[in-house]
């Protein structure tokens, strides 16, 4: 579960640098501009990823 989490604000990492380097939203794009439905559920699926990925920053890690 982790990961798909990791991979959520990848995303979200990645269509922030788009919109800040281009001025070009990737998930707008796709999903039918910055007001679609589809377009906001994304957004808040990727926020609360961001929120939930807030614990690693205090979780130990396993030595290797």
């Amino acid at each position: 579960m982790d990961k798909l989490f990791l991979i959520l604000v990848i995303i979200g990492a990645i269509n922030w640098g788009l919109i800040g380097l281009f001025q070009f939203d990737l998930v707008a794009t796709l999903f039918g501009g910055n007001y679609s439905i589809v377009s906001r559920i994304v957004y808040t699926i990727v926020g609360l990823a961001g929120i939930y990925s807030i614990k690693f920053l205090f979780s130990e890690r396993e030595p290797a």
